[in-house]
This record gives structure tokens, C-alpha cells and sequence, in this order.
């Protein structure tokens, strides 16, 4: 089954909103850790672990876009088949 070009700009943007969804579980401030680098504000992470935080968004990014997938091709789920989102008359 070959992917067309908008599955990848859909991949694209489940990944993008994905990234800020996990971006807060991603690590300690420097005030949780107890060691503030003068002239940083305390809220800045501790450590940088973005390839991990990479990762994980991509193989959550994966399952969502799975789950879409999955219900625009094999259930026929689509715009039509929820009322509400259409024009109201």
C-alpha cells in the first residue's frame, strides 16, 4: 500500500502537535533538580534529551496517525459521517 503525499503532510501535522502535547512531560526544571545555572531562569530544563523526546513523539505521532488511518480507510469514517460538523440548517 503506497502513501500518498497528503498522508505525509497529515504525518506531518499529527507529529507537530504531538511535540507540544509531549514537550512538558519531558524533563526536569533546573529548580525540580536543585541546581539553578546562574543567569538561567529556574524553570529552564535541567537537561537536554532531545533525541529521546524525538523518539517518543514520533512513535506517538505513529499510533495516532495509525488510529486515523485506520478509521479513514478500513470504518469509512470521514467529515459525513458526523453531523454536527457540518453546516447547521
Amino acid at each position: 500500500m503506497s502513501l500518498g503525499i497528503t498522508a505525509y503532510a497529515i504525518y506531518f501535522i499529527i507529529w507537530w502537535i504531538m511535540l507540544f502535547v509531549i514537550l512538558p512531560f519531558s524533563g526536569q526544571t533546573q529548580d525540580e533538580a536543585g541546581e539553578v545555572v546562574l543567569g538561567t531562569v529556574a524553570s529552564a530544563p535541567a537537561k537536554q534529551r532531545i533525541l529521546r523526546l524525538m523518539v517518543i513523539n514520533t512513535l506517538a505521532s505513529a499510533a495516532v496517525f495509525w488510529a486515523f488511518w485506520y478509521a479513514t480507510n478500513y470504518l469509512g469514517l470521514g467529515f459525513d459521517s458526523f453531523d454536527f460538523l457540518g453546516p447547521q440548517s
